[in-house]
């Protein structure tokens, strides 16, 4: 568990599975989740994703069996992190228009930045306490949590790599992640983050709603977008060096808090449920389009969904742009202008998006929210609307977006930020009245 590159690593198949893994042989009770003495002595702790009365098919939950329970902690004090955020921020004054940021550069102390440090919110909506909305976040770290451990009691965590590779330690296990895959952390499970590449860039959501579930397919079918089997656990692997102190990190309420532990918080020799964190490579997504004519909604391209209490309508939708064929006729191919009642937070992991040729970049963002108008760029209208419609492949392209039905505010930080584009609206202010009657 310690080799931060190894690139054999076994993995269990499935999204929300009941699944079931032990380090060592005969560490699983067989036949019940809490025997009066569990084998090897190890002690049996629930961890519960849901209420104990959610519907079945909703419920989520798994039993750890680990050398010593996590209660066995120091006194949590407060912890400073001043760059992350929860919650809309309702005093911030952000204006009714498209905003779009370059690439973070990495700050020259990078190399003594880790992940729980190098978190900064970009926008966020809704509240953690009332389990509703998110926060879109981008990371910039630089040294690997050693001996210290995160847990976010505020929600569950969508990692997009966008520079770098990520090694997820938890309780469950190890997910490695490079750019091009994502992972989801459940909330309340411990975990650290090892940068087998050195410096790393990313995006976060951070889901203080509904877990994020496959999207209903409808008239799709049994088959297509994300498919379950292609989802990945890890298996169970205890920490070899279990009495080691650690530095415990809790996100509780919008607040950081720290406690000492006298041993690793990675101790579980076994587990089963069906509450893990799991990873995703979207080069696996089956992706639908259009064969006919016309641009097809986005929502094709949802990859997970957290819903809300209205039908149809996400608390968050995470939706990809992969590489794809464009074979439609007599068709603006690329997205059409548009006003949603969904708000849009967008990044870019590699390539070039079709709508936004030059101006959006790898590690850059933009936000587009409820009812706010966007579209194509100038150059992007001019190009669709005089190409030769043959078929086209969009390739070695992911963008991606967060999507919400509640208005996400950026943080001051975002509004005063030397990365924000001042002159984003430039690229459609040479979009003429075209208008020819007759």
């Amino acid at each position: 568990m310690n080799d931060q590159i190894n690139t054999e690593r076994r993995y269990q198949s499935g999204f929300g599975n009941e699944y079931a893994t032990e380090a060592v042989a005969g560490a699983l009770p067989q036949g019940r989740n809490s025997p009066q003495r569990a084998p090897f002595d190890l002690y049996p702790e629930l961890i519960s994703g849901t209420a104990f009365t959610a519907p079945r098919h909703e419920n989520r939950r798994s039993w750890l069996y680990r050398r010593q329970p996590s209660v066995v902690a120091g006194r949590y004090q407060p912890y400073e992190q001043t760059t992350w955020r929860t919650g809309g921020d309702r005093s911030v004054a952000a204006p009714p228009e498209p905003m779009r940021w370059h690439p973070a550069p990495l700050p020259a102390d990078v190399a003594n930045i880790d992940f729980i440090d190098g978190v900064h919110t970009m926008a966020a909506n809704g509240d953690a306490d009332s389990q509703h909305g998110l926060a879109a976040h981008v990371y910039l770290a630089g040294r690997s949590m050693e001996r210290r451990a995160f847990v976010n009691a505020d929600g569950e965590i969508l990692f997009v790599p966008q520079q770098g590779r990520l090694v997820i330690t938890s309780e469950m296990g190890v997910l490695e992640v490079k750019p091009g895959q994502i992972a989801l952390m459940p909330r309340g499970v411990v975990f650290k983050v090892g940068l087998p590449d050195g410096p790393s860039r990313g995006y976060l959501c951070e889901n203080y709603g509904a877990h994020f579930r496959l999207p209903e397919l409808g008239p799709i079918g049994s088959n297509g977008l994300a498919n379950a089997r292609d989802f990945q656990a890890p298996v169970a692997a205890c920490e070899e060096e279990a009495e080691v102190a650690y530095e415990l990190v809790k996100k509780f309420g919008g607040r950081f808090w720290h406690a000492p532990t006298s041993h690793s918080p990675f101790n579980v020799v076994a587990w089963h449920g069906n509450l893990s964190p799991v990873r995703y490579d979207t080069a696996n997504f089956m992706t639908i389009g259009s064969i006919s004519f016309d641009h097809p909604d986005p929502s094709i391209f949802t990859v997970l969904t957290s819903p809300s209490d209205t039908p149809g309508t996400a608390n968050c939708d995470f939706v990809i742009f992969p590489p794809r064929w464009l074979v439609m006729e007599n068709t603006f191919r690329p997205p059409w202008y548009h006003r949603n009642v969904m708000s849009e937070f967008m990044g870019l992991v590699y390539g070039e998006y079709d709508a936004k040729p030059g101006g959006f970049k790898p590690g850059g963002a933009s936000l587009h929210n409820l009812m706010v108008p966007h579209g194509p760029d100038e150059e992007a209208f001019d190009k669709a609307s005089h190409a030769d419609l043959k078929p086209q492949k969009l390739d070695n392209t992911l963008a991606f977006m967060f999507e919400s039905r509640y208005r996400l505010i950026p943080t001051e930080s975002a509004l005063n930020s030397p990365t924000l584009d001042a002159g984003y609206a430039d690229c459609w202010a040479g979009l003429k009245d075209q208008f020819k009657p007759g």
